[in-house]
C-alpha cells in the first residue's frame, strides 16, 4: 500500500510540474509577445542563417526561445519554405534592406525545397542588391543554394564537399532473419521498392536502374544551375567531382566553386563596404524571424476579393486527423470541403510533399479533389517529393506542376505483414492455440505461418488496389490505361522526366501554381488574396510537436547514419490495411 501512495504521489507532482512548466510558457509568452518589436532600420541587411530542418511551413514552436538543459535552441528551431520565401520577397521592395547575409552551409532540405530558394535568391538579385555568402563548411546542396550569391566566402580551414552524389539504402533483412521474424511481401510492379528493405539485402536490378535514373537527372540539374550561377561548364564540374579536385577551401578558390577564403570578421568589413558605413559600425543584421513579424497579415481591402485557398499536406499519409510529419485524410479532405463550399474562394492549390503510406486515405483526399474540381479550378504543386499516395493526391487535379528534382510518380501499391512464429516460439518461448468460427479467421495473426491461401487472398486485395490506382491516374491524366502502366509499376521519377511522359503538366514552384489556379479561375493580379490551410496549431498542439521532434532528434544523434533504417522501422507500426508508399529514406547526399 505504502508503495502505491508513493506512484499515486509522483504522479500528482509530475501533473503539477507539468502545469507549472506550461503556465510559465504562456506568461513568458505573452510577456515576450507584448514587447513592441522594433521596426527594420535603414540600410539593415536581412541575415539568413539556413542550417536548421526547413519544412513546408513554420511550426510553432513554443520553446524555441528558452535556453533548456535537455535540448540545444538548434533542436528546436525550423524554418517555413513559405515564410522564407515571403521574406525574401519583401526585402527584393524593402528600401531598407541593401542585402542578403545567406549562411547555408549545412542547409537541411530536399532538392525541390532548395530549388525554391535558389529561385526567390535570384529573384531577389533582380533588385541589384547584395547578396554575400559565408560558412565553415560547404555540403553539396548548400553549394547549389548559396551559389546563386554574388559572392561566396568560405573559411580559410573550413571544408568543401563536391565529389558528386551518392543514392543510399539500408537494408534490414539480416535483422528480420536474425531474430526470427519473416516479412510477408505483396506487391504489384517490379518498380515498387518500398519493401525491399525488408526482403533483400542489396537493390534489385529494377531498383538499381529506377535509383541510377532519377540520382543522375537530379545530378544533372544540379550541375547546371551551379555552372550557370558560377560559370563554370558542366564537363568542368563533373571533372572537377570525378577526380576529387576540390579538398581544401583554396583549391574550392582556384577552381572558381567559392569566391575567396575569408574569416567572418573579415567578411563583415566587406559588408560594411559595401553598405559604406564605417569599419568600426556595427551592422544592422536583421534575423528572418525578427524580419518575418513585421509582415502585415492582412491586405489592405484584402477581405473583399477573392481567395487562392494553398492547403498543404507535408509528410506520410494516415487515416484520421495526422500528426507531427503526417498528412491526415480527414485534415485535407475537411478543408477541401470547405474550400468547395466558400464562395469567396476561386481556386485551391494542393501543396504536396510526401513519399506516400495508406491506400485508403489517399482514395479519401483523391474523392474531394476530384468533387472540388467539379466547381472550382484544384491545382497540384509538388515539392521535394509527391510519390505513391503524394501522386494519387495529385493525379486528380486539373494541373500538376513539379520541380525538376521533385520526386514522383511510384504508381502502385504494397501489403506488408509479418511472420513473428519463430520469434515468439523459438526465441522467446511463447506459443499460441486457437480455435476459429471460419477457416480465415485469423488471416493476418502474426503469431502464425502465412498459407499459400492466405496469401492468395492479401494478394488479390493488393492487385485490386493496384487497377484502381492506376485506372483512376489514367482518367486524371487523359491518357491511355495501357499507355500509363508503362509508367507504373511502382517506378519512380524526377519531376524533369515526368513532364516528358505526361504524368505531370509543368516545371514550376508553388508561385507558378497559384498563378495558375487564379488563371483557370479567370482572375488577374490584384483581383485575389492567398490564404493558407490548415490553420496554425494551438500552443498545446504545437507544445506537443516540440516534443514529438525532440524525440526525432535524440533517435538521429544515437542512431547517426542508420536512422533513415531505424525509422522506416519504427514506421511499420502505422501501416494499416494496403500501402501506396515510396522508399523515401532513400539518403541523397
Amino acid at each position: 500500500m505504502a508503495q502505491f501512495f508513493k506512484f499515486v504521489l509522483a504522479t500528482i507532482v509530475g501533473i503539477l510540474l507539468l502545469m507549472a512548466i506550461i503556465i510559465g510558457l504562456f506568461v513568458a509568452a505573452v510577456a515576450v509577445g507584448g514587447k513592441q518589436e522594433s521596426k527594420t532600420e535603414d540600410n539593415s541587411v536581412l541575415k539568413l542563417s539556413l542550417n536548421v530542418p526547413i519544412s513546408e511551413r513554420s511550426q510553432e514552436n513554443p520553446l524555441e526561445d528558452f535556453d533548456l538543459p535537455f535540448a540545444t535552441p538548434i533542436e528546436l528551431k525550423t524554418i517555413g519554405l513559405l515564410e522564407l520565401r515571403q521574406a525574401i520577397a519583401r526585402a527584393k521592395e524593402d528600401a531598407k534592406i541593401k542585402g542578403i547575409y545567406l549562411d547555408a552551409g549545412n542547409i537541411q532540405a530536399g532538392w525541390a525545397t532548395l530549388e525554391e530558394i535558389r529561385q526567390a535568391l535570384q529573384d531577389f538579385k533582380q533588385s541589384g542588391k547584395f547578396i554575400y555568402a559565408y560558412s565553415e563548411t560547404i555540403s553539396e546542396p548548400a553549394l547549389y543554394v548559396i551559389s546563386v550569391a554574388d559572392s561566396i566566402f568560405l573559411h580559410p580551414q573550413g571544408s568543401i564537399e563536391f565529389n558528386g552524389l551518392v543514392a543510399e539504402i539500408g537494408f534490414a533483412k539480416g535483422l528480420f532473419e536474425k531474430i526470427g521474424v519473416k516479412p510477408e511481401i505483396f506487391r504489384v510492379g517490379e518498380f515498387k521498392s518500398a519493401v525491399e528493405p525488408f526482403m533483400l539485402d542489396k537493390m534489385s536490378q529494377a531498383n538499381r536502374l529506377q535509383v541510377t535514373a532519377y540520382l543522375n537527372s537530379i545530378y544533372n540539374h544540379y550541375l547546371q544551375g551551379i555552372s550557370q550561377s558560377r560559370h563554370i561548364p558542366v564537363e568542368q564540374l563533373k571533372q572537377i567531382a570525378d577526380g576529387m579536385l576540390v579538398q581544401l577551401p583554396r583549391e574550392a578558390a582556384a577552381y572558381n566553386l567559392i569566391s575567396r577564403t575569408a574569416y567572418y570578421d573579415e567578411v563583415e568589413n566587406l559588408i560594411r563596404a559595401k553598405l559604406g558605413i564605417d569599419q568600426k559600425k556595427k551592422i544592422n543584421f536583421i534575423s528572418l524571424k525578427r524580419y518575418a513579424k513585421e509582415q502585415p497579415t492582412e491586405e489592405p481591402g484584402s477581405y473583399s476579393k477573392k481567395r487562392i485557398a494553398v492547403i498543404f499536406g507535408e509528410g506520410s499519409i494516415r487515416t484520421g486527423k495526422g500528426g507531427q510529419d503526417q498528412i491526415g485524410s480527414e485534415t485535407i479532405a475537411e478543408e477541401l470541403r470547405k474550400a468547395r463550399q466558400e464562395d469567396k474562394v476561386a481556386a485551391v492549390v494542393l501543396r504536396i510533399n510526401s513519399p506516400g503510406g495508406s491506400a485508403l486515405a489517399s482514395d479519401v483526399m483523391w474523392r474531394e479533389v476530384v468533387e472540388t474540381k467539379k466547381k472550382k479550378p484544384v491545382i497540384a504543386s509538388m515539392s521535394d517529393v509527391a510519390a505513391s499516395g503524394g501522386y494519387y493526391m495529385a493525379m486528380g487535379c486539373n494541373k500538376i506542376f513539379a520541380h525538376s528534382t521533385t520526386i514522383t510518380g511510384s504508381i502502385g501499391i504494397f501489403g506488408l505483414l509479418f511472420d513473428a512464429s519463430k520469434l515468439l516460439s523459438e526465441k522467446i518461448g511463447i506459443t499460441f492455440d486457437r480455435v476459429e468460427t471460419s477457416q480465415f479467421a485469423d488471416l493476418g495473426n502474426p503469431t502464425k505461418k502465412f498459407t499459400d491461401q492466405e496469401r492468395q487472398i492479401i494478394q488479390r486485395s493488393v492487385n485490386e488496389g493496384y487497377e484502381t490506382f492506376t485506372s483512376k491516374a489514367a482518367a486524371g491524366r487523359n491518357m491511355p490505361l495501357d499507355t500509363l502502366k508503362k509508367y507504373a509499376g511502382g517506378r519512380v521519377w524526377t519531376g524533369e522526366q515526368a513532364l516528358k511522359i505526361g504524368l505531370i503538366d509543368q516545371l514550376g514552384g508553388l508561385e507558378e501554381a497559384i498563378k495558375a489556379a487564379a488563371k483557370e479561375a479567370g482572375l488577374k493580379e490584384g483581383e485575389y488574396v492567398v490564404r493558407y490551410y490548415p490553420a496554425k496549431k494551438s500552443f498545446l498542439e504545437a507544445l506537443q510537436s516540440v516534443s514529438d521532434q525532440m524525440e526525432e532528434q535524440q533517435w538521429k544523434q544515437r542512431a547517426g547514419s542508420l536512422y533513415p533504417l531505424i525509422k522506416q522501422i519504427k514506421e511499420l507500426v502505422s501501416y494499416q490495411g494496403v500501402q501506396a508508399r515510396l522508399p523515401y529514406e532513400v539518403n541523397i547526399h
